[in-house]
């Protein structure tokens, strides 16, 4: 057992494809850390039935992601489906280049390898809400409807295939979680109190208006708890949402010159003819109805240590 490991923790590290291609020498180094500091089985799938395999078999070890937002949400997913993700504690080590990792950015998991795999080894482990939708999917950072203007260059998933609905974001929009303000060391802890009140979190995702004018209207149907928010009969620019405090946190934007509308819920659904919805930067749809539930303290994530006295 090494000495920088005093814990007995173990670790099954799970390099994505992708990041050993894009950035063969930050995966290096975050693996070479991770060995360095804990007991450590590496795991390098091919495709997302080796990754499946790997985590079903993980035993009492802590699974560490290393790759870009689609890797860490494709093991998060895997999880929720099998009801395990509240019992799984993970830990992420973001590769590739903004926006590949902008999820990273609202979370707080550093996007440097070797900052980012030493918070694995050193940080604490937190619990953090998510939005739960009724296609049996996840979002962790937030969402928007409708997707607005993205590349449509499919991503290249585990095995080489474009992933069906998803598409590259190349120039990200008003909003995108790159956005969020930096400290001394480039990024913003999403559990920190500046960070999670209701009008930085949805900062982040719906961007000052002022500064980004909302785009072309679209008719849908905007329901938070049963309350009705926006109809089919007044077109509305743009709904964000995002898990907050154990609760959905919605905006709706109407007209440029008009105010949003505001509130918190457990659960919205968002209807109308065939849209498409950006999901931690990914576009999802066409759908004609979504659900997302806010799930409080859904999963386990380590962290960085918060900055003795830090804001």
């Amino acid at each position: 057992m090494s000495a920088a490991d005093p814990t007995g923790a173990q670790l099954l590290v799970v390099i994505d494809p992708v990041a050993r291609r894009v950035d063969g020498e930050s995966t290096r180094i975050a693996r070479d850390v991770l060995c360095a500091g804990a007991v450590a089985k590496i795991c390098l799938p091919t495709g997302p039935e080796e990754v499946a395999r790997a985590v079903a078999r993980r035993g009492r070890r802590r699974t560490v992601v290393i790759g870009d937002d689609r890797a860490l949400l494709r093991v998060v997913g895997l999880l929720h489906r099998r009801r395990e993700l509240g019992d799984s504690p993970l830990a992420w080590v973001p590769v590739g280049a903004l926006p590949a990792v902008s999820v990273a950015r609202v979370l707080g998991v550093p996007l440097g390898a070797v900052a980012a795999a030493r918070a694995v080894l050193d940080g604490v482990e937190r619990r953090l809400g998510l939005l739960a939708d009724d296609g049996d999917g996840v979002v962790l950072g937030g969402l928007w409807v409708p997707a607005g203007a993205t590349h449509r260059a499919a991503h290249r998933p585990l095995g080489g295939r474009p992933e069906p609905g998803a598409h590259e974001i190349v120039n990200a929009p008003p909003g995108e979680p790159r956005a969020v303000p930096s400290g001394g060391d480039g990024h913003q802890a999403w559990w920190s109190p500046a960070a999670r009140t209701a009008r930085t979190a949805l900062t982040l995702l719906s961007g000052p208006t002022a500064r980004h004018p909302v785009p072309s209207c679209t008719r849908l149907r905007v329901e938070a708890d049963g309350v009705l928010l926006a109809d089919l009969d007044r077109p509305v620019g743009r709904v964000a949402v995002a898990a907050v405090d154990g609760l959905a946190e919605v905006v709706v934007h109407a007209r440029p010159a008009d105010e949003p509308v505001r509130t918190r819920a457990q659960a919205v659904t968002v209807s109308g003819p065939d849209f498409r919805y950006r999901a931690d930067n990914r576009i999802r749809g066409p759908v004609r109805t979504r659900t997302w539930t806010a799930v409080p303290e859904a999963w386990r994530l380590t962290l960085p240590r918060a900055r003795q006295g830090g804001a």
